[in-house]
């Protein structure tokens, strides 16, 4: 049995499988799930797990090079900004350019989180 890392089995085959360059999506319980992309949903109840939990989760197993979120988010969910430009060098794009984006993306996570503009694309670095 596993010990340590991430857990679930789906979630932990994902991140193994990601390349150079490839994105993913840790998402809020609200953001719209494109067609055609995988979701792993998380969610159990309305608020857990929570989006900070799973980044900081996804991020002991996954190299990020690039941190991507919604303009929105520094304004209208101020606690979530702070701790996501606290880790990350953050790139910021509109909440429908994210979701755009998130058609691209291999995988969304999708949390119970439900505060507004609780979303990040990472995009995959490389170890070396």
């Amino acid at each position: 049995m596993k010990k340590q890392g991430i857990l679930n089995r789906e979630l932990a085959g994902i991140l193994a499988k990601m390349g150079h360059t490839d994105q993913l999506v840790i998402a809020d319980c609200g953001l719209p799930i494109p067609s055609g992309v995988r979701c792993i949903d998380l969610s159990y109840t309305l608020g857990k797990p929570t989006f900070l939990d799973i980044v900081e989760a996804v991020t002991t197993d996954f190299q990020a090079e690039k941190a991507i979120v919604a303009n929105e988010l520094s304004k209208h969910n101020e606690p979530v900004h702070q701790e996501l430009d606290d880790k990350f060098e953050l790139t910021y794009i509109s909440h429908e350019e994210l979701k755009e984006l998130s058609k691209q993306a291999k995988v969304i996570i999708r949390t119970g989180e439900a505060t507004p503009y609780a979303n990040i694309v990472l995009q995959s670095g490389v170890i070396f």
